[in-house]
């Protein structure tokens, strides 16, 4: 191909990806519906962004998929009468592709593959949503929270609580939410409103409201009713303490996003969410170590059988521990997290059973603080019933990635080069590093990439909306 034919086919890919971005807008602010590529989301996605993921097919699937042959789709999804609802247009480009020879058949059999969506009932109710913290997994909800800002939209935040209040502090709030070293800047304006105490995210009226307890506020007076209180504080764990917030007049359910202790439900997406129960008042999270491997070992599970293993979580530092040697009541947290690698305990290996209650008693686990910022990594260590090899579990895994239920939990990499920084602000609970899995016989070792905020985040995002009733149909089938 000569160089002017280079660019006239980049020029091209540029120009539809940029008549995607109106259309992708529009189905999710006025219909619920989120666009992706084999996973990848094109909600607020960026011309470079839309063309990468469909660059990314080839790896799935071993063929190209241009933007010109998914295009047609986007086309004919703005047309149907389809409601809340992710639409992978990928894999209905790639099997339409596969059967037919030209697009006459394209709208009358988006039809078809998307029955249940268009004859889905929008009955459920907006509800409102209770930042009770604003850390690093606040303001990360945050976000997704006001990505999906639209009149179809059905988780409202509504507002933050925090401690404090000092002369300065809105601002400060505002300038963490704008800007994080970490996942870059915000996708939008952030305004503040000093008289009413308030942050208004693209058009997102958010209410700060200060308090030392949760039972302290009367979220009524905002206007704020039956609404879900996520705590991102990790202070209260028990029932009594998180029932606190169910004695704030507008408060209605409790979602904790750490391990809770007790007889509280601990919640992995995609695995034991329909355990949830319409009279569970407060539930939780796990962690996002468990939430990254617990789908992982349940796939194992379901085709080999885990005799045992052990979990060893090479984690990202976090604000638990000192920048500089001083006083921790834990062990060994105290020193240094950027010049050290601390090893520490880890609860997630049990916790998983909590989740996935047929490995309970069969997995230990440890954790190694390392001096990087985000993104972790779980080495899982397996005794296995069965058989198998690297070829054959890395397969097997793609397609659960891929095709199953877990598909929204699971990715799956096979790159040589990839590193921890190259994960940031993934969508999953956990991503397969093909290249690093060993197997053999009944043994076998696999590596987990996770983002251990913004993963995480969506996890808990996909619980809040559980929590609520809120349920999404990921579509295509299979």
């Amino acid at each position: 191909m000569s160089a002017d034919k280079h660019l006239q086919s980049w020029q091209e890919r540029f120009e539809m990806a940029e008549a995607m971005q109106p259309l992708l807008g529009k189905l999710y602010r006025n219909q619920g519906v989120e666009v992706v590529v084999y996973g990848k989301p094109l909600l607020n996605a960026s011309t470079i962004e839309i063309i990468k993921s469909h660059r990314l097919v080839r790896r799935h699937v071993g063929e190209k998929l241009r933007l010109r042959e998914s295009f047609p789709f986007v086309e004919a999804l703005s047309k149907l009468a389809v409601k809340q609802c992710k639409v992978d247009i990928g894999k209905l480009a790639v099997n339409y592709w596969r059967e037919y020879q030209d697009a006459s058949q394209i709208e009358a059999y988006m039809s078809r593959e998307l029955a249940d969506a268009i004859s889905h009932e929008d009955t459920e109710e907006a509800r409102d949503v209770v930042l009770y913290g604003f850390g690093r997994i606040g303001r990360l909800l945050a976000r997704l929270l006001i990505e999906r800002t639209g009149v179809s939209n059905k988780l409202r935040l509504r507002a933050i609580v925090l401690r404090g209040g000092r002369k300065g502090d809105l601002e400060k709030r505002a300038s963490l939410l704008r800007r994080d070293s970490v996942h870059g800047p915000f996708n939008g304006s952030v305004e503040v409103d000093e008289e009413n105490n308030a942050i208004i995210a693209n058009g997102t009226y958010i209410q700060v409201i200060y308090a030392n307890s949760p039972d302290e506020v009367d979220y009524t007076k905002f206007g704020i009713s039956n609404a879900l209180v996520v705590d991102n504080t990790g202070i209260w764990k028990d029932e009594d303490g998180l029932g606190l917030h169910l004695k704030s007049p507008g408060a209605s359910k409790v979602l904790l996003t750490a391990p809770a202790k007790g007889a509280i439900k601990n919640v992995v997406y995609g695995v034991n969410e329909s355990d949830i129960l319409d009279e569970d008042k407060i539930v939780s999270a796990a962690s996002c170590t468990t939430n990254a491997i617990t789908p992982i070992l349940k796939a194992v599970n379901d085709k080999y059988g885990i005799v045992n293993g052990h979990v060893e979580t090479i984690h990202s530092y976090t604000n638990d521990q000192n920048l500089i040697d001083n006083y921790h009541s834990a062990d060994r947290r105290g020193r240094s997290a950027p010049l050290n690698m601390v090893i520490t305990e880890t609860g997630a290996a049990k916790a998983v059973s909590k989740a996935l209650p047929v490995l309970e008693g069969k997995l230990t686990g440890n954790a190694i603080r390392v001096p990087t910022p985000n993104v972790s990594m779980a080495i899982i260590s397996l005794n296995l019933n069965g058989e198998t090899n690297k070829h054959e579990m890395n397969e097997y895994l793609k397609d659960m990635a891929l095709q199953s239920d877990l598909q929204n939990q699971i990715d799956y990499t096979d790159s040589t080069e990839i590193v921890s920084s190259d994960l940031v602000g993934s969508r999953y609970a956990g991503v397969l590093d093909s290249q690093a899995t060993i197997a053999e016989g009944n043994r076998t070792i696999l590596y987990v990439w996770y983002d251990n905020e913004f993963g995480y985040s969506c996890q808990v995002v996909g619980v809040m909306q559980k929590m609520l009733n809120l349920n999404y149909q990921s579509l295509p089938i299979g």
